[in-house]
C-alpha cells in the first residue's frame, strides 16, 4: 500500500511580518517611538508621521529642527515642513513659516483644509493663525548668540554670489555684480551636524505609505528661502503601489533632482529599498561630487534601506527603524560612498 502524505504550506504576503515600519532620517530615537506608539493605539498612518516629526520640532532635534535653530541673514529662525499621503497622492506643505513652532502640523492643515499643496512666508503664518495655532518667537538665546557671532565674523559663511561686495569679506548690503567671486559648486557651507531635517516614512500593515519632514532650514541662509524639505519627490516622496523615501542634506542641490521621487520611482520597478537609495545620490553625484546628502528608503513589503554621499567627515549616515520584529527605535547605520 502506497501512502501519499500532502503537505499543505500557507504562505503570508511577503514580509508581512516585517509591518507596520517606521523608517525616519538620523538618531532620532523618539520621532521614531512616538509615531510607533500612534500606530499601536491605532492612530493613522497620518498621525504616526505627523506626531514623529512634531517630536523632533519639539525637542528642537540637533537645532537643526523646530523652533530656535538656524538663523537666516536676519537672525530669524524660519520653517519648513510637508506631509503626504501615500494612498490619495495629497501633499501639504509650508515653507518659510514665521512664528509658528508646529511646522508639520501647519502642513497637515495646508492639505485637509484647503485645496493647495503648498504655502510660504508671511501667507503661511497668518493660515496657520486661522487654522488656530499660536503665533509665539521662534528665537532662543542660543539662535541670538549664533547670529551675533556671524555678524562679529563679517557675515561668514553666506549664501551669495557674484555680488558686490565680495560676499567671503562683507556683509552687504550686496548688489549684481557680473563677475563670479567663487567657483561654480556651492562653498560647502552645509555641515553634516547642524542640516539634520527629519524626514519619516510610515508604512502601514496593508502596505499603504505616508511620509513627512520638518526643518529650520540652513544657517545663515538669505530670507525667504524654501529647501527641499516641503517639495513632494524632493524632501520626501510616498505612493502606496510602490513605498516612501526622504532625504537629508544640502536642500539647495538636492532639490534640483527629486531624489525622494527618483528612489520610489525605483521601486515601483522592482529595486530594492538599499539600491534606489544608492542609485538616487549617485544621480546627484555626477553633477555634485562634493554634496551633502542622505536618502532613507522603504517598499511597500517592509523592506528598507539608505545611501549617502561620502565626504571627509562624513563616512556614515545613522537612520532610525521600527517594526515588529524589534517593537522599538532601533539605530541603523550605513556606509556612505
Amino acid at each position: 500500500m502506497i501512502q501519499r502524505v500532502f503537505v499543505i504550506i500557507c504562505l503570508l504576503p511577503l514580509n508581512q511580518a516585517d509591518l507596520p515600519l517606521v523608517i525616519n532620517t538620523w538618531h532620532f530615537k523618539n520621532a521614531a517611538r512616538v509615531a510607533w506608539s500612534t500606530l499601536q493605539k491605532g492612530g493613522s498612518l497620518l498621525d504616526a508621521v505627523e506626531r514623529g516629526c512634531a517630536q523632533c520640532e519639539l525637542e528642537q532635534c540637533d537645532g537643526s529642527v523646530g523652533f530656535g535653530g538656524s538663523p537666516d541673514e536676519h537672525g530669524e529662525t524660519t520653517l519648513d515642513a510637508m506631509i503626504m499621503n501615500g494612498d490619495t497622492m495629497e501633499v501639504g506643505a509650508v515653507g518659510d513659516l514665521r512664528r509658528v513652532k508646529n511646522a508639520v502640523g501647519v502642513a497637515r492643515a495646508v492639505m485637509e483644509y484647503t485645496e493647495h499643496t503648498l504655502l510660504v512666508g508671511e501667507s503661511a503664518t497668518i493660515f496657520a493663525q486661522n487654522m488656530g495655532f499660536m503665533s509665539e518667537d521662534l528665537s532662543t538665546n542660543k539662535s541670538i548668540a549664533i547670529f551675533s557671532k556671524w555678524l562679529q565674523q563679517d557675515c561668514q559663511p553666506n549664501y551669495r554670489k557674484n555680488v558686490s561686495p565680495n560676499p567671503s569679506q562683507s556683509c552687504g548690503p550686496y548688489k549684481p555684480k557680473a563677475k563670479s567671486w567663487g567657483p561654480k559648486h556651492p562653498k560647502g557651507n552645509f555641515d553634516p551636524s547642524s542640516h539634520d531635517t527629519i524626514g519619516m516614512v510610515v508604512i502601514g500593515k496593508n502596505g499603504q505609505v505616508a511620509a513627512a519632514t520638518s526643518t529650520n532650514g540652513a544657517t545663515h541662509k538669505i530670507p525667504g528661502r524654501v529647501g527641499d524639505s516641503p517639495v513632494a519627490g524632493a524632501g520626501a516622496y510616498a505612493d502606496s503601489t510602490a513605498g516612501g523615501a526622504a532625504a537629508t542634506g544640502d536642500g539647495d542641490i538636492m532639490m534640483r533632482f527629486l531624489p525622494s521621487f527618483l528612489a520610489v520611482d525605483l521601486m515601483r520597478n522592482g529595486t530594492q529599498p538599499t539600491t534606489a537609495c544608492e542609485i538616487a545620490i549617485s544621480r546627484i553625484k555626477k553633477y555634485y561630487p562634493k554634496f551633502f546628502g542622505a536618502v532613507i528608503c522603504a517598499n511597500t513589503t517592509g523592506g528598507y534601506g539608505a545611501a549617502c554621499n561620502k565626504l571627509p567627515g562624513f563616512s556614515q549616515f545613522h537612520f532610525m527603524v521600527v517594526n515588529p520584529p524589534t517593537n522599538q527605535s532601533q539605530l541603523h547605520t550605513v556606509d556612505c560612498f
